[in-house]
């Protein structure tokens, strides 16, 4: 399982009724609530709650997401859902991460697009549909191409990295970017990559994907080989990409992220390992 994922065992349920064993994951806007020890509320109404949603089961344990209705009581606190992990059991934020996308789809989809009629769930699938017009909505998820470039074998292995300016200082992590309509991976990839830091690559392999709720992408992972090409970082993209020894990376992404998951395993492959 990977930590922004629905565990396996985790059956999706469209309708469930709220019972004492119930586990809630309840947001005040972009914020998670928690118990004042750090728990997810649970019971079959712990909170004033508006936009309740069924998510699911797990080992014979409910699941809802809702939105917290007026302010947030003295005995619970909210904090941003990056902030859960370490402090979430892992299955915990998993489904965090499913609730947040949820409960985002619901407040953000209310009327029709087309007709500005209201919406309405339907009960068969995870979406929503206009009584007036029959538009169905689906929760937003956007695709994002990542791509890890190497070059060099073993301990002489390089990474080619590059830092957003909206990195914390010092960080660099592997190049993505969003798949266009009508893209295939592969194609994106490769476009990301000329776009981005102008070199050209060779022997990309898909690795693995990850869910992202921040707010709803899917990220997939590559691996490439450098194949040639200055690096010309784009302007307002890219502050800053070089190369770095596989012995001497700098300020990497947190370790539950997909590119972290990247460059470890191209760290491992290296022989040099973590």
């Amino acid at each position: 399982m990977i930590a922004t994922s629905r565990p396996d065992g985790f059956e999706v349920t469209l309708t469930l009724t709220p019972e004492a064993g119930s586990v809630w994951f309840v947001f005040d806007g972009p914020k998670l609530v928690l118990r004042a020890d750090g728990t997810l509320p649970a019971g079959e109404a712990p909170l004033p709650v508006v936009d309740v949603t069924p998510l699911g089961t797990l080992d014979g344990t409910s699941y809802l997401a809702a939105g917290l209705e007026g302010d947030l009581p003295g005995d619970f606190q909210s904090i941003p859902v990056r902030s859960c992990f370490g402090r979430l059991p892992e299955h915990h934020m998993g489904l965090a991460g499913y609730a947040a996308q949820v409960i985002e789809f619901a407040r953000t989809h209310r009327y029709c697009g087309r007709c500005a009629a209201p919406l309405s769930d339907t009960t068969h699938e995870r979406s929503r549909r206009c009584p007036n017009c029959g538009l169905t909505v689906y929760p937003r998820v956007a695709p994002v191409a990542m791509v890890l470039i190497r070059r060099g074998q073993g301990r002489d292995t390089e990474l080619l990295l590059g830092r957003s300016p909206h990195f914390p200082p010092g960080m660099y992590s592997a190049l993505a970017g969003f798949v266009e309509p009508s893209e295939t991976l592969e194609a994106a990839a490769r476009r990301e990559v000329q776009e981005e830091v102008g070199v050209q690559i060779t022997d990309l392999r898909y690795q693995f994907s990850q869910p992202w709720p921040f707010p709803h992408s899917l990220m997939l992972g590559f691996t490439a080989e450098y194949a040639g090409g200055d690096i010309t970082p784009q302007p307002g993209e890219i502050d800053d990409a070089r190369w770095f020894p596989i012995t001497d990376l700098p300020t990497l992404p947190a370790a539950f992220s997909i590119a972290r998951a990247l460059i470890d395993g191209a760290v491992r492959d290296s022989g040099r390992g973590l």
